[in-house]
């Protein structure tokens, strides 16, 4: 059970003076602060983000009970809500005045709810009557209007990394009225409603901020509605319904995520999941909104696997009190007290902790039995590549005959993520090189993700080591090999040499000489100089190889000269010298390249083959078998000498 723990807290979490009587602790959802305010203020706040390098320690006056307390963006204002009617304001721009200016809210009779900061130096202010868009000028210790909207609001939401508000309107609480800022403009969208289980009479407030969350889910934004059964006998239990939210156009109800159960939820999003936390039963589950459930009604999501608690997390003792030798204490997950944040944040105010959560893919694929689904599910995941490698070395383990179609299945399924990488990096290059056209926006260059799982990565991780199992049949190899070839051209992806060289060497350890002469035959393999190379060198193992390797090379058309230096730094001489007899260029070459070659591979008779053999080229060519000056062979001939003597030299043949 213990490696079946798919989510855990982060390891290093941010870690606060916790809640208590004189200690109150805030949250700013948009820069990820925790605000330690205590007696108001006036004996210290202490800020601390994401990392502690941007923690930040002051104090101000206690004026009243601080119900809000939040940076702009960068730090550069703090803003404090202690009343209902008005907001305070403090720079923390260097060599700015750094003493308080105040806003009040400008409608009568209206009660802040809250404020968001939508920049470093503009902030909305909720009020139970609408919303109150400001421009703050911290020189001046000012703020203007920028614009306002009258609506009843029951409560809001804010998402920072879209920059849109959420306000709950009408009396049942149910049609939600979202605005977007950007640049100092504010934007009403499309309002919608929120179908409810049960239509209360009289009409009262029904929906609650408990049961709203928004969140950006694969790049788009979504309001998640956390809908509770209704308490009939044959009720089903409690969904996610995900409502999609666009810039433009109306709002949707797009997903449903099935819980299968009742009780108190929370909503947090991890990698593009969405985990469902469900407290009676101190567990949490995942759904994955872009897998499809081939079973379920259109968008209707079951968990992707089973319901499992959060990994054991526990607190090391730190400070003056802790002793070396103490064990850590076990945190209580699921605790009540814990404060779920989007998109990815939990917080235990009464210990002081600040974490994120994380999905360990490991687990999954031991609770993930269908190996598509599992391919779908880890390729759209940040941290994916190892996992999905070690995955594709697991399943060939296997062995099993059946087990080919689901090899086929997985490198379909990772060679069309391949596919799409390098075609969206084609047309990044064609459009880079045609220069940029008018009025078309600059392409920006193809993230490569660790989805993007290539030849060489299958090579080295995978394949490779495949190839050299002693256990596993060879013909079990080859067809996983051929599989791999066959989903690269299917997706017209240009195969790398090292590949064919890998089926090449595994068909001649097995001496299996018959199918390597068929699949050249019928270009099974495609051509390439490398190949051709590969082939040269298995001459002594399989003659025929050296003739299969000369018509690959003048297939390729290569330039003659090419061909002979592949050859020779290969240190294939006599191949070299029997190809260039076979296009009738030996009487042009030069010998010099083919006697350094010779010499190179320290065989004294090869030496003396190619010698003798240009020797009697010379002969033909002029009736003379020395070398002339400007073919530059003398220290080719004293080297003949010294070994053979000089009465091994060919003597000029009389007529």
């Amino acid at each position: 059970m213990a490696e079946e723990h798919y989510l855990e807290l982060s390891e290093n979490p941010v870690q606060f003076e916790h809640a208590s009587s004189v200690n109150n602790v805030f949250f700013d959802e948009a820069n990820k602060q925790v605000f330690a305010v205590r007696s108001g203020g006036a004996t210290g706040v202490v800020v601390k983000g994401p990392d502690d390098k941007s923690s930040v320690a002051f104090r101000m006056d206690d004026r009243g009970e601080v119900k809000c307390i939040k940076f702009s963006i960068g730090n550069k204002i703090l803003a404090v809500q202690r009343t209902l009617k008005s907001v305070d304001f403090i720079n923390f721009i260097p060599d700015y005045p750094h003493t308080e200016f105040s806003q009040e809210c400008k409608t009568k009779n209206a009660s802040v709810l809250g404020f968001c900061w939508t920049s470093w130096n503009e902030v909305v202010f909720v009020t139970d009557q609408g919303i109150e868009f400001y421009q703050v000028f911290p020189d001046k210790r000012s703020l203007k209007l920028l614009k306002s909207q009258n609506i009843n609001v029951n409560w809001y939401q804010y998402c920072p990394e879209t920059a849109v508000i959420l306000l709950s309107t009408t009396v049942q609480g149910n049609v939600l009225q979202p605005f977007a800022f950007r640049n100092g403009a504010m934007t009403k969208m499309s309002k919608f409603e929120i179908e409810l289980p049960v239509v209360p009479k009289p009409a009262k407030l029904s929906l609650s901020e408990r049961d709203i969350a928004m969140a950006t889910i694969y790049g788009q934004l979504y309001v998640m509605y956390l809908k509770h059964h209704s308490r009939t006998v044959n009720s089903p239990g409690a969904e996610v319904v995900l409502y999609h939210l666009p810039r433009e156009g109306i709002c949707k109800k797009s997903h449903v995520l099935k819980l299968n159960t009742t009780g108190k939820f929370a909503l947090n999003i991890v990698d593009n999941l969405v985990v469902v936390h469900h407290q009676s039963s101190q567990t949490s589950l995942i759904f994955d909104i872009k897998l499809k459930e081939p079973e379920c009604a259109v968008n209707t999501h079951q968990p992707v696997l089973p319901a499992r608690s959060i990994h054991p997390y526990r607190i090391p003792l730190s400070g003056p009190a802790a002793v070396p030798t103490q064990p850590p204490v076990p945190c209580q997950l699921y605790s009540s007290s814990w404060s779920v944040f989007q998109p990815d944040i939990i917080i235990s105010a009464s210990e002081g902790y600040l974490w994120y959560l994380q999905v360990r893919l490991p687990p999954a694929v031991r609770l993930l039995q269908d190996k598509g689904k599992l391919m779908d599910f880890l390729l759209r995941r940040r941290d994916c590549k190892m996992v999905i490698l070690s995955v594709c070395s697991q399943i060939l383990e296997a062995q099993e005959n059946g087990s080919l179609p689901v090899v086929a299945t997985v490198f379909d399924k990772l060679n069309q993520v391949y596919k799409e990488y390098l075609e969206a990096e084609q047309s990044y290059t064609a459009a880079v090189e045609s220069g940029p056209t008018r009025g078309a926006a600059a392409q920006k260059r193809p993230v490569r993700t660790q989805a993007v799982i290539d030849q060489s990565d299958m090579y080295t991780h995978v394949l490779s080591a495949f190839t050299e199992r002693k256990d596993v049949s060879h013909k079990f190899i080859i067809a996983v090999l051929m599989e791999y070839i066959r989903s690269l051209n299917q997706n017209q992806i240009t195969v790398q040499h090292y590949l064919y060289e890998l089926v090449i060497k595994t068909l001649v350890q097995n001496s299996l000489f018959y199918m390597l002469h068929q699949f050249l035959q019928y270009h099974v393999l495609s051509d390439s100089k490398p190949l051709a190379c590969l082939l040269l060198s298995l001459e002594s193992t399989y003659p025929p190889a050296h003739q299969l390797s000369l018509d690959m090379l003048k297939r390729l058309s290569t330039a003659n000269d090419e061909i002979v230096e592949v050859l020779l730094s290969k240190q294939q001489v006599l191949g070299a010298l029997r190809f260039i007899r076979s296009v009738g260029a030996h009487d042009n070459v030069s010998a010099r390249k083919f006697l350094d070659a010779a010499r190179q591979t320290g065989d004294q008779m090869l030496f003396y083959t190619v010698f003798r053999s240009f020797q009697q080229r010379n002969q033909r060519l002029r009736g003379n078998p020395s070398f002339n000056p400007g073919e530059h062979c003398e220290e080719h001939v004293a080297y003949f000498k010294q070994l053979f003597g000089e009465q091994a030299l060919m003597k000029p043949s009389t007529v």
